[in-house]
């Protein structure tokens, strides 16, 4: 394959190109394709889409209601079904891919509630994509005991803002729906099709009936997502770029502040308003999407203590969000008694299983 452009840079009327003028431009436009597009940052409009973040914990039971697990992913799911992070262990099929969600129903259920697995992509990145052909890929593969009906994978258009498949989006479209058959082998799938010019929203929606009774291997694994302009699959790449990228782009949506040292993680400076309540406000690492609507803790409240004067006091109430902006939120510390009017001091997190974790999801 050429490398370079022609020599020749200067032509005349009447001039007539080669075959070796036309073959090197060509070769050199497929070199760009394949070496510099397919691997650049940002063309990939899935976040998460090696399921590489996990902010909120690498294993989760389905509650029968929508539930955000990996970052940006969605499930919607009985308990009998968990979805959880697996390494791909596959260097022949998936030699750059370390992570993947697997979907399992628990051993011996007779559960066969409907499983949706979706993800959903805010408005700004998706209008790029409106009139346009897109091409969607994956990599995927079933346990030996696999068993389900009525098995899709949808790419959806909307034309509303910021909306979330779990609740619908206004003016809702399949741009590709496909029903592949999966094997215990990773494989890699492509389709491709055309995103209406009325489009703003766009999500993917893997769905299924399970049916019979589990065995001990009755999942789906599926790593590798992504959503690019063009009628041919490219090399999966990060939506971030790299690690670094990809955490700040999930951290855009939700950020969790872990323990993670047992009574000396501090998570900011704090005031005393009076004996009992402290404020603090926490700094989030990237600017939010918006301000964050909630947040959420590990639900006990001697996971969280303060200073005052010196003095460490064990929180009685878990923190309550009160003010919060894209960058940071005031943050508010309860105690019983001990805080001292006026005085600085510091909020920290007391147990390596404690968080504080802020979302501003779709």
């Amino acid at each position: 394959m050429a490398v370079g452009f022609p020599l020749k840079t200067t032509y005349a009327n009447g001039d007539v190109y080669s075959a070796g003028d036309v073959n090197d431009i060509t070769g050199t436009i497929n070199l760009l394709q394949t070496s510099t597009l397919s691997s650049s940052a940002g063309k990939n409009i899935v976040i998460g889409g090696g399921l590489d973040i996990w902010q909120r914990g690498t294993s989760f039971a389905g509650v029968g209601s929508p539930l955000y697990t990996a970052d940006r992913w969605n499930l919607n799911a009985p308990s009998a079904q968990t979805f959880s992070r697996q390494t791909t262990s596959d260097t022949t099929n998936l030699p750059f891919i370390q992570y993947c969600a697997r979907i399992q129903r628990t051993n011996l259920s007779a559960n066969t509630t409907a499983v949706y697995v979706s993800s959903s992509y805010e408005s700004v990145n998706c209008i790029p994509f409106a009139g346009k052909t897109v091409t969607l890929s994956f990599y995927a593969r079933v346990g030996a005991n696999w068993a389900g009906t009525s098995f899709g994978i949808q790419l959806i258009s909307g034309t509303g803002t910021d909306q979330n498949l779990n609740t619908g989006f206004t003016g809702s479209t399949n741009v590709i729906s496909v029903s592949p058959t999966f094997t215990t082998t990773w494989q890699r799938f492509s389709y491709t099709g055309t995103v209406a010019s009325t489009a703003t929203q766009l999500g993917f929606l893997m769905s299924w009936l399970p049916s019979g009774t589990a065995g001990a291997n009755d999942y789906i694994e599926i790593t590798g997502v992504q959503v690019e302009l063009g009628s041919y699959a490219t090399t999966f790449s990060r939506a971030g770029g790299t690690i670094q990228g990809e955490l700040a782009a999930c951290q855009r949506y939700y950020y969790r502040y872990l323990g993670e040292s047992t009574g000396t993680t501090f998570i900011c400076n704090a005031w005393w308003f009076n004996a009992n309540n402290a404020y603090g406000v926490v700094p989030f690492p990237v600017s939010m999407r918006t301000y964050p609507s909630a947040m959420d803790t590990s639900g006990t409240a001697a996971n969280y203590g303060t200073y005052a004067g010196g003095s460490a006091i064990t929180c009685s109430a878990v923190p309550i969000l009160d003010t919060p902006n894209r960058n940071n939120a005031l943050v508010q510390f309860v105690v019983s008694s001990g805080g001292v009017t006026g005085y600085g001091g510091a909020a920290r997190i007391l147990n390596t299983s404690a968080y504080l974790g802020f979302t501003a999801e779709l």
